[in-house]
């Protein structure tokens, strides 16, 4: 079964960096598919945060455009968050995502393979 193991949260200043990375293990080989990041903070619904497929294509929320870059390195089979000029607002859980088939979106009901998570804390 396919695993997904986060790491690279903590806690970090305003304005600080960070730059979280999600490990696949497990997996199997398909033409296409989507990894993404996905946040949650207490009390709020998951939102997506940046996702990508194996042919490039990506998306980013607006509330972290500018700031946060994803990039997938298939050969080590992990995927990347680099987030830049972090704020408060962006302390939340952070999940990796993955789904086989489909191309990148931000929908989380879209993805059928999650990690347990990595906590980001932003404090100002």
């Amino acid at each position: 079964q396919l695993q997904l193991m986060e790491s690279g949260g903590g806690s970090v200043q305003a304005g600080g960096s960070l730059r979280l990375s999600c490990t696949a293990f497990g997996g199997f080989t398909y033409n296409i598919y989507a990894m993404g990041w996905f946040r949650q903070a207490p009390g709020k619904e998951r939102e997506g945060v940046a996702t990508i497929d194996n042919y490039g294509n990506f998306r980013v929320a607006n509330s972290v455009k500018g700031r946060f870059t994803i990039s997938l390195d298939n050969a080590k089979n992990t995927l990347y968050l680099q987030m830049n000029s972090l704020k408060p607002e962006d302390t939340a859980m952070y999940y990796c995502a993955k789904d086989y088939g489909r191309g990148t979106s931000l929908l989380s009901d879209e993805y059928k393979h999650w990690g347990q998570g990595t906590q980001v804390t932003v404090s100002s």
